[in-house]
């Protein structure tokens, strides 16, 4: 039996342990918001000792947890050395954003049907949690001599940029892997991805009674006028390509409005929050400049009625998120996961970019080598990631495993 052989059989021996072990991670809830997410780094430390992995609890400064907008944070390492050499680095990020409606399964359930698993995060990425965990184990089960080591990281706060969560780990000098592998999708190895821009816009009006609307000058109309000119942008931006596979163009979003005071007020103030995804060519200094001098101009063409007050706009970022390119010292990951891919899926696994935003980032941005890769399916729609009814296959999440468990080993392996 060849090596790759004996890692595929531990797996499929311990599978339904792997099952188990991910629904217990779907049942504790990380919605974030709020972010309460130290209780289920507690829980996957248990059930990490339980398996002879001891985690490191690393957790946040509660003021600077609150900085972020967030509630708890403890962020996770488990550290197994083999002996000297390279550092592998397994992330994946335990936080979620909230269910929503239209689930038809529990959410939080982790409820198997069909040959799926269904929860929030089954697809992205406490999935990872798992499959990078038994990856681990079965490397371990060989009781091969290696070379290096590897580290699981168990983050929280993907959702909200990682400046807690990883970045965090980085800053402090708690981790500094010489390779890494976030979580993502089994049939692609990612090797870029876009950026992230959030700001968030607030458009100060004049509060008046809603019988006398000439009285005051309206907030929301005020920041109608500035969405139209802010949605008229992604009108260029598909004239704008980028020139990495998988990535498109860059495109505006405006995924959440609040402001007024009650039905019969006329708005005083209204604020929006704008995601702006940007290609790896783009540069971000250059983007919200752009974004900055269209909300100016927009709110200063905007007619008050005679004699209202002009609109006042207030605008601060609340995420940069730069886009992850590939760095040359990626190579082995990606040849590594593309032989065992089309091995473990017999298909071909593609190096392409994505137009998500990840963690991956952080780490590329200190000039360490990465890629994304992890159990899900062919394309975030396919899994309903942050949708109703989100689901892993299970056999994808089986087959992710082998072929984490494979690249691991061939990466640390120590000539005899």
């Amino acid at each position: 039996m060849t090596t790759e052989q004996q890692l595929d059989a531990w797996i499929d021996a311990h599978f339904d342990e792997e099952v188990s072990f991910l629904q217990e991670l779907v049942r504790v809830p990380t919605d974030t918001p709020p972010g309460n997410n130290t209780p289920h780094a507690e829980r996957t430390a248990d059930l990490l000792a339980a398996m002879g992995l001891n985690a490191e609890k690393h957790t946040v400064p509660a003021d600077e947890v609150q900085a972020a907008g967030l509630q708890s944070i403890t962020n996770l390492i488990v550290r197994r050395p083999y002996g000297p050499g390279k550092t592998i680095a397994l992330n994946a990020h335990g936080d979620v954003v909230p269910p929503g409606e239209g689930w038809t399964h529990d959410p939080y359930g982790g409820e198997i049907a069909d040959g799926k698993i269904y929860g929030r995060a089954t697809a992205v990425s406490k999935c990872d949690i798992a499959s990078f965990t038994f990856a681990i184990r079965a490397l371990e089960s060989l009781g091969a001599k290696l070379a290096g080591g590897v580290e699981l990281h168990v983050t929280y706060d993907e959702e909200y940029g990682g400046e807690v969560g990883p970045d965090w780990l980085l800053k402090k000098g708690l981790t500094k892997p010489d390779l890494m592998i976030a979580a993502g999708f089994s049939y692609q190895v990612v090797v870029a991805h876009n950026g992230c821009l959030q700001l968030e816009v607030t458009v100060h009006g004049d509060m008046a009674h809603a019988a006398i609307p000439d009285s005051g000058t309206d907030a929301l109309q005020g920041a109608t006028h500035i969405l139209n000119a802010l949605y008229a942008l992604n009108a260029d931006y598909l004239k704008v390509s980028s020139s990495v596979e998988g990535i498109n163009h860059p495109y505006l979003n405006v995924g959440q409005i609040s402001g007024g005071t009650n039905t019969n007020v006329i708005p005083g103030k209204v604020v929006l929050r704008i995601d702006r995804r940007m290609i790896p060519e783009e540069d971000p200094a250059e983007v919200e400049a752009s974004l900055r001098r269209t909300i100016e101009q927009a709110a200063a063409s905007f007619q008050p009625p005679r004699g209202g007050r002009e609109l006042k706009v207030d605008v601060r970022r609340i995420l940069l998120a730069r886009a992850m390119k590939p760095l040359p010292g990626n190579q082995p990951l990606v040849q590594a996961i593309q032989k065992h891919g089309l091995a473990v899926f017999g298909e071909k696994i593609p190096a392409v970019g994505t137009p998500l935003y990840t963690d991956v980032r952080l780490y590329v941005e200190r000039g360490i080598p990465g890629v994304i890769y992890g159990a899900g399916p062919r394309t975030v729609r396919e899994s309903n990631a942050k949708r109703a009814d989100e689901h892993l296959v299970l056999e994808d999440l089986r087959r992710a495993t082998k072929v984490i468990a494979r690249t691991l080993h061939e990466l640390l392996s120590r000539p005899a």
